[in-house]
């Protein structure tokens, strides 16, 4: 193998800490990385204890070492994917009023800038470059224009740690008003005037539970509080029906959900819950002007894939609720918007995602066809109500992105925009398929692939398997500019749609949560060996790749699974679950007690869990090469997570095969957040996978 780490690895000391659980105790040797101060890192890095950052340090340093031998092919791999982007790039302009409103790409630059258009002036609203100047971290969170188009309010992430600062700006001048709102979680959410916008406070604990109004051009200590959830289990977020006549302020867990609104022409009124919540009962509202309604999206009942249900806006009460789209078994509705004349919803079924168009007069139907099979559908619902509008995304893992306009009334689409790789792309050299494998209990698992026309599969193949498979997340089957890389050189590349997630309906997700999250790793494990039964690649020649609960996806494999892969690559990985589900200061910890279990309460869940989680169940065995990122203002999957896996993995394999461990110490849960420093850590993770299966 070509990588070559140098001849001492770093060691973490061992300082034994115990727990004690339902009669159960836990030792935790690396226990002593989480930083005492952890608040305080995340707004702060330079806070870190000094004996945490060395160890941090001197793992980065090990990896440095060790990927010094592929530096070439790292820049090889950044400098094709970066040419398969078009830097100079804009976005279809979305219409509001007299303006146009759309973000680009100047010629090299890192970041978008937002901007507008009246006629063909084009008006620059937030400049992401100007504004990254001299930071070692930028990224923007929400730009939301005033109705009145006189200010926009944008929100900044300058750490990592995802406490994003709003500012307002006069779009007239270009200049910044003094307002400044810290602590929050990026959105915003204006009323009818441009007066007044709501948004979310975070508190200590990183968790948006407060709800404020500000008043422009008053200070934020004067912000008045609108709404506080006072049960740390659930999240609160703001936002607008697409008419603009009400404000939301939605609070919900992971199965649980209940929504209050606000006229956004009386903002200064107590919000009004639409219906209290109920446990397993999930909704959120459009608004139907007209008709005077609300179009209410629920699971309510026995609607396991949801339905639509309608209520009057004078009495929108759970018991004035009636169907308008009645649940059908297998169709699972995954998103709404209401037009004046036109309800669109986005569905799946078999895997497959589809657009349906009432028209509101009549209640008829329609679907928006395609001529193939349309692998990755998305539908957005831009800033106008009163059109006859709406704009859908397209692509596969072979077609580039495409985007249309659609006129719901006469049933004609319009390409607006396709996607354009520079450095050429021909479909027809590649093969995608959908395949299926059968998981231990005799589901079907679905698995996307895509490889190069020629690639043989006799097994020889080296194969990237991407898995997540939690929160009900469905992975599309995408375009993507980096997996071509691997692809041209002779990989296969499959996504396996694994339960956890809603491919196959809610209950896909279901039966990947709580007492069956196990079933999330034995479909992984399934893919994999399918696709090595079937000559797709061979067992011990597979590279796993997942992210944040696709991390801990990428643990709980190698734990139970070592030789069917060659290495894992985990980023941001939630390996530590049952000491992150222990310690409710966590900031995600009591919202995640409906997606895991609570292990503090109930002693089945602390068991269960204990049977999978992957920090706890690392032995003496062998293991596949792995490499472990994190970021140090992670407030997601907190940076200790990963250092201390990768400690013990290193203590106690029996192989000589690699334990890398890199910690951004600049970036939080999404890494880099400039495209191009982005696409470097993929490059970098690329030539891992390309290294350590001989593919150099």
């Amino acid at each position: 193998m070509i990588l070559t780490p140098p001849a001492i690895a770093p060691v973490a000391e061992k300082h034994p800490q115990t727990d004690d659980h339902h009669g159960h105790t836990r030792t935790d040797n690396y226990a002593w990385l989480r930083d005492e101060h952890w608040r305080e890192v995340m707004r702060d890095p330079a806070a870190l204890s000094p004996a945490i950052k060395a160890y941090l340090d001197a793992e980065n340093a090990y990896t440095d070492a060790t990927m010094a031998p592929v530096a070439a092919l790292r820049e090889t791999l950044f400098a094709e994917m970066k040419g398969r982007i078009k830097e100079e790039d804009a976005s279809v302009p979305s219409p509001d009023g007299p303006y146009a409103y759309y973000l680009r790409y100047a010629q090299g630059s890192q970041y978008a800038i937002f901007c507008r258009k009246k006629g063909h002036t084009e008006e620059i609203l937030i400049d992401g470059n100007r504004e990254a100047e001299g930071e070692a971290y930028f990224r923007i969170g929400d730009v939301d224009h005033a109705p009145n188009h006189d200010l926009v309010a944008w929100s900044a992430d300058r750490k990592g740690s995802e406490y994003f600062t709003i500012r307002i700006r006069d779009a007239a001048t270009g200049k910044d008003l003094d307002d400044e709102v810290p602590d929050t979680s990026g959105g915003i959410a204006w009323d009818a005037f441009g007066k007044s916008f709501l948004y979310v406070q975070l508190d200590e604990e990183h968790r948006p539970l407060k709800v404020f109004r500000h008043v422009v051009g008053t200070p934020a200590s004067a912000d008045t509080l609108v709404y506080e959830e006072k049960d740390h289990g659930f999240y609160v977020g703001v936002g607008r029906t697409q008419s603009g006549d009400y404000l939301l302020i939605d609070t919900h867990d992971h199965q649980t959900s209940e929504v209050r609104i606000v006229p956004a022409d009386a903002p200064e009124t107590p919000p009004r819950l639409v219906a209290p919540r109920e446990h397993g009962v999930e909704y959120d509202i459009e608004h139907d002007a007209d008709r005077a309604r609300f179009l209410i999206l629920t699971n309510l009942g026995i609607a396991e894939d949801f339905k639509i249900m309608e209520a009057p806006v004078t009495a929108p009460e759970r018991a004035n609720w009636s169907d308008v789209v009645e649940h059908r078994p297998g169709t699972l509705v995954l998103s709404h918007v209401a037009y004046r004349h036109h309800h669109a919803r986005l569905e799946r079924r078999d895997g497959l995602s589809r657009i349906v168009i009432r028209n509101l007069a009549d209640d008829a139907e329609h679907e928006i066809a395609f001529a193939e099979e349309a692998y990755d559908l998305n539908l957005s619902s831009g800033y106008e109500y009163d059109t006859t509008r709406t704009r859908f995304s397209y692509n596969s893992m072979t077609t580039p992105s495409e985007v249309y306009d659609y006129d719901m009334g006469t049933r004609t689409r319009t390409l607006m925009k396709r996607q354009e790789v520079p450095s050429g792309h021909n479909p027809d050299d590649y093969e995608t398929r959908r395949i299926y494998a059968t998981a231990s209990d005799g589901e079907q698992v679905p698995i996307s692939l895509l490889y190069r026309k020629e690639t043989k599969l006799d097994g020889s193949a080296p194969c990237l398997l991407y898995g997540y498979g939690s929160y009900g997340i469905s992975i599309p089957a995408s375009f993507s500019v980096t997996g071509l890389s691997l692809v041209d050189r002779g990989f296969v590349y499959a996504i396996a749609h694994i339960r956890g997630g809603k491919e196959k309906g809610y209950r896909w997700y279901s039966d990947g949560k709580l007492m069956k999250k196990r079933n999330t790793f034995t479909d992984y494990i399934a893919a994999g060996e399918h696709l090595a039964k079937e000559g797709f690649t061979s067992r011990g020649n597979i590279i796993g790749h997942g992210g944040s609960a696709g991390g801990m996806l990428m643990g709980a494999a190698a734990n139970m699974a070592p030789d069917l892969f060659m290495g894992l690559i985990a980023e941001v990985p939630f390996v530590d679950v049952m000491a992150t589900m222990l310690d409710a200061s966590l900031p995600l910890t009591p919202p995640e007690w409906h997606e895991w279990g609570n292990p503090i309460e109930d002693k089945e869940a602390y068991e269960y869990m204990a049977s999978y989680s992957p920090y706890d169940n690392v032995r003496p065995q062998t293991y596949p090469h792995i490499f472990a990122l994190g970021g140090l203002t992670d407030p997601r999957v907190t940076y200790w997570e990963p250092a201390k896996w990768a400690a013990k993995l290193r203590a106690l394999r029996t192989d000589k095969n690699l334990t890398l461990l890199r910690i951004n110490m600049e970036a939080g849960h999404g890494g880099a957040p400039g495209r191009f420093e982005r696409l470097k850590e993929v490059a970098l993770v690329y030539a891992f996978a390309l290294a350590v299966t001989e593919k150099v």
